[in-house]
């Protein structure tokens, strides 16, 4: 009898996994539409797909072998192999990429000790893979493992975010304790989106509920969604009693018995005299209390977050701030549902799309198509069933948009999509939401519910005719499954193949019916034009560009983080006034917008604005909003590899063009980048990308080229430079050797920090690297605190002044 290898269970009889299978397969169903569901089960139980299990499902379901092996190889989500107990999932996203994630990613093996292709240790206790997008863009590198996000993950803190991890998991206790509280006016805003919590928010929130607690001050926690402003997070905000704001940046567990003592009194006199002395004793003892973030300057704590919002123009994150995201009495309150409430009442659904087509607005998820027509040819298109699919999968590298305003915002995007279901005429709607976003999933599923206790989903909603109801479906890692057509086929159970078009599904999709395909940030500003009024709307962004969009701003920037700004604004304005500029005082070298489908546009032209036709004319795209800024350190070619190697592995592999085009593109690529190109290879790599770009199938493949041709367009120099074996940035690790000069003063700090022992170990004595033995991780230059690291081309170290 065969056994199963499993995470939580150890050594599984066949009965126990034959019981759990059967128990799945009653739960999710039987039917050849729940594949997807169905192994995510699976995988979620055992943490990979095995063998046994996949036996039974033949023999239970109708789900036949051929499809079976189909789906379960086609989505990154799915393993056949066992994993460890814990894994840890490293982004390669754009901005982590930028930030060095392939070195962090080798960093964690070394330092677990995998060899060679292994990606699980020994003792079976983590197994290691890399992601393409975390959705954490402004915390690069980040890093996943299990459930718990770290950012700013760099190379050398590697082995101490290992031993955190393995801390936490051996002290998960907590008490609960029972002080007496003095009720206070006012409450304390905290941020917990997924930015917020892999920046600590939650030990935070942790710390605020001990440390009330402790001084017996009762004051309301709030959590709040997306603050925006990313890398200020954990951010406080102390609303007192008559409506002012106190806001507290990046606050440190240690300053939250002095914020909360300097706003609020704790109960009893003795209580309060008690804390005095206290406080004053460990002033005493410690300076904590001096550089605490509540005795910094108002302009200091605050000035660089209201630069980073005055302007911004809030209609997609409407509340930002304030709103709890799953708190559906407050949402109401703030005119939320009033919308729906006026559509189901006034409008006819004619009069409806009508609206929708004066407001100008047009999807936010792709090239721009006019979301009234697209609405007006589901409305008009004959079936007897018809569909509303969100599609929130955001796959893009460097974007994260759709998964903050669903994480923060769940109601908003749950009223379009009611109204919008009117609208055409649906009955039925679908959450397609990531499976990498769990805390989008869970907020969604939990709005969905106290909607349904409202009133607000399901039969008869609010006393009108009108019946819609939303279930949630999980992405199973594929990028192409941003495509709608390969969207619909990954709910019905199929590869995520795009299919040929025309016939649009708007009239024939998901499952044959006309489906309305709108991505989160077009739903979610539905309400607003309804509310608003349309000419409130139209009044907001250009001519041919109406209303606002949401952008992840991340990269060598400042301020980086969620921002929501008007169109017509230019991208000089986003870096300089919301973004402060570049990070290190580093140079403006290109804004890559649009990720895998968009394009690099130079810092002589980022006085565009933002607007779909400007930027198509550019040959990018506005895509689903990722805006990642590139400094002069960052190397186009590399850029444009990273782009193409993503897009590469993302291929759906139904059209030639796209599946072999994109990888002989990425071959001209891999040897430019190192060093063995010849210059014949870069207009065979242009021919290349224009072909693909004209036959490829669907949209992945007609613009994974632009990442390519916009380099080529704009920095071709970088290009011949790789031709001639130099990368002048650094970047491409081929084409470089580190070396010491003679600054050294043999201090040995790069010795103790290279991983490789490429360093001899020589106290005061000038070092020398082992160019043989050396994996360029940058450790070194991190660590020398003298600029005695340098990076020379290739074969050139011995040439370098010592």
């Amino acid at each position: 009898m065969s056994s199963c290898q499993c995470e939580n269970n150890g050594k599984l009889s066949q009965e126990e996994l034959m019981t759990k299978m059967d128990a799945i397969i009653d739960r999710i169903g039987t039917s050849r539409d729940v594949i997807i569901p169905l192994l995510q089960e699976i995988q979620n139980e055992f943490s990979y797909l095995p063998s046994e299990a996949i036996e039974r499902i033949y023999e239970k379901t109708e789900i036949d072998r051929a499809q079976l092996i189909s789906v379960s190889t086609f989505y990154s989500q799915f393993r056949h192999i066992p994993y460890g107990k814990h894994l840890i999932k490293v982004c390669t996203g754009t901005a982590c990429h930028v930030k060095g994630a392939s070195n962090v990613y080798d960093s964690f093996k070394r330092e677990l000790q995998m060899e060679g292709d292994s990606i699980t240790t020994e003792d079976q206790l983590f197994s290691i893979e890399k992601v393409a997008c975390l959705g954490c863009c402004t915390l690069a590198p980040v890093v996943q493992i299990d459930d718990k996000i770290y950012g700013h993950v760099l190379p050398g803190k590697v082995k101490d975010v290992i031993d955190e991890f393995i801390e936490e998991q051996d002290n998960q206790t907590s008490t609960e304790s029972q002080h007496k509280k003095n009720l206070v006016k006012g409450e304390i805003r905290l941020g917990m989106g997924s930015c917020c919590q892999a920046s600590g928010s939650a030990d935070i929130y942790k710390e605020l509920k001990r440390t009330s607690d402790e001084l017996g001050i009762g004051v309301k926690i709030k959590s709040v969604g997306c603050v925006g402003v990313c890398n200020k997070v954990p951010l406080i905000d102390v609303v007192l009693e008559n409506g002012t704001i106190k806001r507290y940046p990046n606050v440190k567990a240690v300053e939250i018995k002095e914020i909360l003592h300097h706003h609020f009194k704790p109960a009893g006199y003795l209580k309060r005299l008690k804390n005095n002395i206290i406080n004053r004793v460990d002033t005493y003892h410690t300076d904590t209390t001096w550089d605490n973030v509540i005795w910094k300057p108002e302009n200091e704590r605050t000035g660089l977050i209201d630069t980073f919002l005055e302007s911004q123009h809030h209609i997609a994150t409407e509340g930002y701030g304030f709103l709890a995201p799953l708190n559906l009495d407050e949402y109401i309150e703030h005119e939320g549902f009033k919308a729906l409430k006026t559509t189901l009442s006034s409008y006819t659904r004619e009069n409806l799309i009508q609206d929708i087509l004066k407001s100008g607005i047009r999807g936010r998820g792709g090239g721009g198509f006019a979301s009234g027509k697209k609405w007006e040819i589901v409305a008009a298109a004959d079936g007897q069933q018809k569909y509303v699919i969100c599609n929130g999968d955001e796959g893009d590298p460097g974007a994260f948009m759709d998964r903050m305003i669903l994480e923060s915002y769940p109601y908003r995007v749950i009223e379009g999509m009611i109204i919008a279901g009117y609208a055409v005429g649906a009955t039925k709607g679908i959450f397609y939401i990531r499976a990498e976003y769990p805390l989008a999933v869970k907020r969604i599923k939990r709005a969905l519910e106290l909607c349904r206790e409202k009133n607000l989903l399901g039969k008869q909603i609010l006393g009108s005719d009108f019946s819609f109801d939303i279930s949630i479906f999980e992405g199973a890692g594929a990028f192409v499954c941003g495509e709608e057509t390969a969207l619909i086929a990954s709910i019905e159970g199929d590869r995520g193949f795009p299919k040929q078009r025309p016939p649009f599904p708007a009239v024939k999709g998901l499952n044959g019916f006309p489906t309305l395909v709108n991505n989160v940030e077009t739903l979610s500003q539905i309400s607003f034009i309804i509310r608003k009024g349309v000419e409130s709307y139209t009044q907001i962004g250009t001519e041919n560009s109406k209303g606002t969009k949401v952008f992840a701003l991340a990269g060598k920037i400042k301020n980086g983080g969620l921002i929501e700004v008007p169109m017509g604004i230019s991208l000089n304005q986003i870096i300089e006034k919301i973004g402060g500029g570049l990070e290190n005082n580093e140079k403006l070298k290109a804004v890559q917008i649009g990720g895998p489908s968009g394009g690099c546009i130079p810092a002589d032209l980022c006085d565009v604005k933002v607007d779909f036709d400007a930027f198509n004319q550019m040959g990018a795209m506005m895509g689903s909003g990722g805006l990642v800024v590139l400094s002069e350190k960052d190397c186009m070619v590399d850029m444009a590899r990273y782009f193409l190697a993503f897009t590469s592995e993302q291929s759906c592999g139904k059209c030639t063009f796209c599946r072999v085009g994109t990888q002989r593109m990425l071959d001209i690529l891999d040897k430019l980048c190192s060093g063995q190109a010849q210059m014949d290879d870069i207009d065979k790599l242009e021919e290349l990308a224009i072909n693909v770009k004209q036959s490829s199938l669907c949209g992945l493949g007609r613009t994974a080229p632009n990442p390519v041709l916009t380099t080529l367009k704009y920095f071709r120099e970088e290009y011949v430079e790789h031709v001639n074996g130099i990368c002048k940035t650094g970047i491409c690790k081929d084409m470089i050797d580190f070396v010491v000069t003679d600054d050294c003063i043999g201090c040995t700090k790069c010795a103790k920090a290279c991983p490789v022992d490429a360093i001899p170990y020589e106290p005061y004595e000038v070092h020398h690297i082992d160019t043989e033995l050396c994996v360029k991780c940058g450790l070194c230059i991190d660590e020398c605190s003298y600029d005695a690291i340098i990076k020379v081309k290739k074969g050139e170290g011995d040439k370098e002044t010592r």
